[in-house]
């Protein structure tokens, strides 16, 4: 039996349009527990960037809720998209609460979109409490070999070509990927060069347990989970965006 703390699924969304809007395509990869990866995408006739990323989300968490249905589970999500991760974190708060109109009394761009994201996150928290969803951002077109992939399946959808979507063992799977040094180098580097200050209130704190990441807003949280793990690490962090970039970090390391 599986304990909490190794349960992760990991999630790398990315959108594209060509003409924007223009021919859609969208791309999901779902890495399930360190051992199963799930490649999904499709195209759209007519199709803005924006709607093809939150698509992208939306397919992913649905595939997640639907045919997973964890329990107890870190999910880590990633995408590059900025209006995606800012209406998922916060701006949907306010517009739930106003009905899904803005201040200006005018309903929601992509109004559908974000209601059917919404819808599947918080079935995620329906199937189980203990389900903790973290969203991420990684930088685009950066080498982050996750991130190209879903770039790359998008892409090929909204250019219409013959894409090959992947299903199968991680192991097998990432063969075809190489981790960039200098990737690692940058993300290493701008995780290490904000200095950590007792005079800060601490964000959160990351810590990586048997290859999963995870991210814990309290000490005796993070305590519980690494107590006793042998190799377990951890770190306190003092914003979300340095809470990002670890993240991102140490799952790359995980992966690759």
């Amino acid at each position: 039996m599986q304990n909490k703390e190794d349960k992760q699924i990991i999630i790398h969304t990315d959108g594209a349009a060509k003409g924007n809007p223009g021919k859609g395509g969208w791309g999901t990869i779902i890495i399930l527990d360190n051992k199963k990866v799930v490649e999904l995408g499709d195209k759209v006739k007519l199709a803005t960037n924006n709607q093809m990323e939150l698509q992208a989300m939306i397919e992913g968490l649905k595939y997640v809720a639907q045919k997973i249905k964890p329990k107890d589970a870190q999910i880590n999500i990633f995408s590059d998209s900025n209006y995606l991760l800012n209406g998922i974190t916060s701006w949907i708060k306010s517009w739930q609460a106003n009905g899904w109109q803005t201040k200006a009394k005018q309903d929601v761009l992509n109004k559908e979109y974000w209601e059917e994201l919404s819808m599947y996150k918080e079935k995620l928290s329906q199937i189980s409490l203990g389900n903790k969803l973290s969203f991420n951002k990684v930088k685009g077109h950066n080498g982050d070999p996750l991130n190209e992939r879903c770039d790359d399946i998008a892409s090929g959808f909204g250019l219409e070509e013959d894409v090959e979507l992947f299903s199968g063992d991680l192991e097998k799977y990432k063969k075809v990927f190489s981790l960039p040094a200098n990737v690692e180098k940058a993300v290493a580097k701008k995780v290490s060069s904000k200095k950590s200050s007792s005079s800060k209130q601490v964000y959160s704190y990351v810590s990586m347990v048997a290859d999963k990441v995870f991210a814990n807003k309290t000490w005796a949280e993070c305590e519980k989970r690494v107590k006793g793990k042998s190799g377990a690490k951890y770190k306190k962090v003092f914003s979300k965006e340095e809470e990002q970039d670890l993240i991102a970090l140490w799952t790359l390391k995980s992966l690759f």
